[in-house]
C-alpha cells in the first residue's frame, strides 16, 4: 500500500498541527517515533492493520469516555471493547459513557477516528489494555485518521501514565 514516511523530525511531510503536537510530545518525552501517512485512511482498527501489515489485536484505540465532566482515556487493542462500567469502577465514577465528537475534540485536540494516546490539549486521566502489553509493537493514530505511528508498548505506558487494567470485553475478529 502506497504511504509516506518520515522521522520523528518531520522531515518530508508536511504534518498537519495534530501530528506536530504528537511528534513535540514524543520527542520531549525522549522517543524518536517513524510517522508514517495512509492517504486511504486507517480510520478503523482493521483498517489500520491492514495498511500497516499487523494484527489488528496490535492497533491501539484511543477511546474517549466521559464522566461527570471529566474526560477520561482508554487505550484499548483493536480486538476488544471498552467495558463502560468497568471503566467507571476503574475511574472510581458512578458511571461513563463514550464523549460526544465535539466534547472529544474539545479536550483532545483530535478528531474522532485521529485521537492519538497523547499530545492532547489537555491532561486525561488514562488506562490501557492489558493485552496490548503482550506485544513487542502496536500501532496508534498520530492526530489524524491517515496518520499512524509505531511503539513498544510499556514507552506508550511510560508517556501517557497509563494504568494497565483490565476493562474491556472481546469482540469477533473479523
Amino acid at each position: 500500500m502506497e504511504h509516506n514516511q518520515t522521522n520523528a523530525d518531520g522531515i518530508n511531510v508536511q504534518s498537519p498541527s495534530s501530528v506536530a503536537r504528537v511528534m513535540k510530545t514524543a520527542l520531549d518525552n525522549g522517543l524518536r517515533l517513524e510517522l508514517s501517512e495512509y492517504p486511504t485512511g486507517t480510520r478503523t482498527a482493521q483498517q489500520a492493520a491492514s495498511a500497516v501489515g499487523c494484527a489488528v489485536d496490535q492497533i491501539v484505540k484511543s477511546m474517549v469516555f466521559e464522566a461527570d465532566r471529566e474526560i477520561l482515556l482508554a487505550l484499548t487493542s483493536g480486538c476488544h471493547q471498552v467495558d463502560p462500567k468497568t471503566l467507571a469502577q476503574l475511574a472510581d465514577v458512578e458511571k461513563c459513557e463514550r464523549a460526544d465528537v465535539d466534547r472529544v475534540r474539545e479536550v483532545t485536540g483530535f478528531a474522532i477516528g485521529g485521537v492519538a494516546p497523547f499530545g492532547h490539549k489537555n491532561p486525561i486521566r488514562c488506562w490501557i489494555d492489558p493485552h496490548l502489553i503482550t506485544f513487542n509493537r502496536v500501532w496508534a493514530a498520530a492526530g489524524t485518521p491517515r496518520h499512524v505511528f509505531g511503539i513498544d508498548p510499556q514507552q506508550l505506558v511510560d508517556i501517557t501514565g497509563a494504568i494497565v487494567a483490565d476493562f474491556t470485553v472481546t469482540r469477533n475478529k473479523p
